[in-house]
């Protein structure tokens, strides 16, 4: 069955998106190259941080899928249709940042393992939300909603998260090693929740088969 699924879940992924953040974000990357300026660590700190909200706002659509009410009663499940569509961007995701990586400045990069985490936090939230919106509403194309409360989130946690919670801090700040080991257990967290939203409602899967198979 899966086989048989690559062409159609391919056709639906949406590539546009993915191309445009991907494209935008590589090019931010490249801007402190192509200035000929050798940016401070923390402007370095700040805009791979702004790339990697980039890449996951693109993310948070990848679970759009307009022919949704259409291919919720077949029969291989959710969580393997999700999942085929992570795999087939996965690889490519990994190879965009890595990419980023090369392009940002090297004299004032971050720790890239560090950093790294970080950007898998915040994809594996785009995706996380998704998969929640996917599960709690009947919404095809919950994407712009998804990317809308992830930006939200990262505007406002800076400003509201206490001290002891801190995220955002500096390579040179103490609390950087505490801070990544915070960013560890989100994403963790991010990937049970996205985990536990991925299989169809039991109630939902029902009444679907029902209303194909069932008494008009």
């Amino acid at each position: 069955m899966t086989p048989a699924l690559v062409g159609p879940v391919w056709r639906t992924l949406p590539w546009r998106g993915l191309a445009a953040a991907g494209t935008l974000g590589l090019l931010l990357a490249a801007a402190p190259d192509a200035a000929g300026a050798e940016p401070a660590s923390w402007e370095t700190l700040t805009l791979l941080r702004g790339v990697a909200l980039i890449g996951a706002l693109g993310l948070a659509f990848l679970l759009d899928d307009p022919a949704r009410n259409l291919t919720a009663p077949v029969p291989t499940r959710r969580p393997l249709r999700q999942a085929l569509r992570v795999a087939m961007v996965a690889p490519l995701a990994a190879l965009w940042w890595t990419a980023v990586l090369l392009l940002a400045p090297s004299a004032s990069r971050p720790p890239a393992g560090d950093i790294t985490v970080e950007a898998a936090v915040l994809g594996v939230l785009a995706l996380a939300g998704a998969a929640t919106a996917v599960r709690l509403t009947d919404e095809a194309r919950p994407g712009p909603s998804v990317a809308a409360a992830l930006l939200l989130a990262a505007v406002l946690v800076p400003l509201l998260a206490p001290e002891s919670w801190a995220l955002f801090v500096p390579p040179e700040d103490p609390r950087w090693p505490a801070a990544h080991d915070r960013w560890a257990v989100l994403l963790a967290a991010a990937a049970v929740v996205w985990g536990v939203c991925g299989p169809e409602p039991l109630g939902r899967w029902g009444r679907r088969l029902r209303g194909v198979g069932g008494p008009a």
